[in-house]
C-alpha cells in the first residue's frame, strides 16, 4: 500500500491579486465562492444571505457599494468583500450614523482561509472607509457565530449593537472599529 502525498499546501495570500468586480468576472463563481465559503455556518444552521443567495441576489447586493474580488493566479475568483461608504450604510441606529462605512458579503474560499488574504480584503474596507471620510467601520455577523465574533475582535472591532434582520434566522451582533484620522496609502498588491 503506498502512502497518500502530502496535503497540498494552502496558497500565499500574496499569490492573489485584489481588485473591484469587472464586468466580465463570472457573477456565478461569485455566488459559488460565497456559497463555498459560508457553508459551515450554514451547517451550523445559520441562514446569512451568502449561505443561500441566488445570482440575482449576488448581482444586487455587488451594485450596493464596492465590490472588490480576490483572484488567484489561474483567475479564479477565492476571495470577496461588499464595502460601502456611509452614505450606503444602514438599517440600525449605529450604521445610520453619518460617519459609519460597513462592509458585509466577506468570504474567502475555504483553501485559502489562514493565509491573511482576508486580512488584506478587510485592510482594503479600511482604506477605503477612511478615503470616504468615515470615522468607523462597521460590520454584522451572527451572534451565535462566535469563531468570527472573536475573528473581528482581534482586528479591532467592538460590540457596539444588535440587530435582527428580516432575512436571517438568528440575531445579529453589530461591531465597529474605529479609525485613525487621514487617508492611508494604498495596500499592496490592489490594482484599484
Amino acid at each position: 500500500m503506498t502512502a497518500a502525498p502530502p496535503p497540498a499546501l494552502p496558497p500565499s495570500s500574496g499569490g492573489a491579486t485584489l481588485r473591484r468586480l469587472a464586468g466580465a468576472d463570472s457573477l456565478a463563481e461569485l455566488t459559488r465562492l460565497l456559497h463555498r465559503a459560508y457553508a459551515p455556518l450554514a451547517a451550523m444552521g445559520l441562514r446569512f444571505m451568502a449561505t443561500h443567495q441566488s445570482e440575482a441576489v449576488t448581482r444586487e447586493r455587488a451594485e450596493t457599494g464596492e465590490c472588490w474580488v480576490a483572484v488567484d493566479a489561474a483567475g479564479a475568483l477565492v476571495g470577496t468583500l461588499l464595502f460601502k461608504d456611509a452614505a450606503r450604510t444602514g438599517g440600525t441606529p449605529w450604521l445610520d450614523r453619518p460617519e459609519v462605512a460597513g462592509f458585509g458579503q466577506f468570504a474567502v474560499a475555504p483553501e485559502w482561509q489562514g493565509t491573511g488574504l482576508g486580512a488584506r480584503l478587510m485592510e482594503i474596507a479600511e482604506r477605503r472607509a477612511r478615503e470616504t471620510g468615515a470615522r468607523e467601520i462597521a460590520l454584522d455577523t451572527a451572534e451565535p457565530a462566535a469563531h468570527l465574533i472573536a475573528l473581528y475582535h482581534r482586528r479591532g472591532y467592538r460590540l457596539v449593537g444588535h440587530a435582527q434582520w428580516a432575512h436571517t434566522n438568528y440575531r445579529s451582533v453589530i461591531m465597529s472599529k474605529a479609525l485613525p484620522p487621514g487617508a492611508a496609502g494604498d495596500a499592496e498588491g490592489v490594482a484599484a
